[in-house]
C-alpha cells in the first residue's frame, strides 16, 4: 500500500512544547516535513511528517513521549484553481471521510497534502483511479 508514516502524540499546550520537538529532531538530524497542530483546552496533539519516521519515533519515546505511529496518503496537491477540489470531489463522492488534512510546506515544487482516513485502501484506490500521484516511501528520499 502506498502510504506514509505519521507520528501523532500529545503535550501541554504552549509553543515551547513544539520547540523542544523541534529541537530534539535538529539534535538528531530529522527534518520535520509537515505538522498539524490541535489545540486543546490544556494540551495539543501534535501529527508530524519527518523525513527519517523509525528515527525520529525512537528519538521521541527516548525522550518519554506517548506516540501513535499512523499510515497516512501523501498525494500531490495539483497548482491550479480548483487544484484541492481534484482531490476532495472523487473521496466525496465515495463517501470517504477524512480524519485531518494537512499540507507539508517543506516538499519544494510540489504541494503534498497529508490526508487522514480511516479508509486507507479505498480512498488509495478511488485516488488512483483519477489520477491523483500518490507517495509511498519514495517520499523520504526527497528530503
Amino acid at each position: 500500500m502506498k502510504t506514509i508514516k505519521e507520528i501523532g502524540f500529545v503535550v501541554e499546550n504552549g509553543s515551547d512544547q513544539l520547540s523542544l520537538v523541534s529541537e530534539l529532531f535538529d539534535d538528531n538530524g530529522i527534518r520535520m516535513i509537515g505538522f498539524h497542530v490541535n489545540n486543546e483546552e490544556k494540551k495539543c496533539r501534535l501529527r508530524i511528517v519527518v523525513n527519517d519516521p523509525e528515527k525520529a519515533v525512537n528519538v521521541l519515546n527516548t525522550a518519554g513521549y506517548d506516540l501513535q505511529v499512523t499510515d497516512v496518503i501523501a498525494c500531490e496537491l495539483p497548482d491550479h484553481p480548483g487544484g484541492l477540489n481534484a482531490i476532495l470531489n472523487p473521496l466525496k463522492s465515495t463517501n470517504i471521510n477524512m480524519d485531518c488534512i494537512y499540507t507539508c510546506p517543506g516538499t519544494g515544487d510540489a504541494t503534498v497534502l497529508i490526508i487522514v482516513t480511516g479508509a486507507l485502501k479505498e480512498a488509495l484506490s478511488v485516488m488512483e483511479e483519477n489520477w491523483i500521484r500518490v507517495y509511498g516511501k519514495e517520499f523520504y528520499s526527497y528530503f
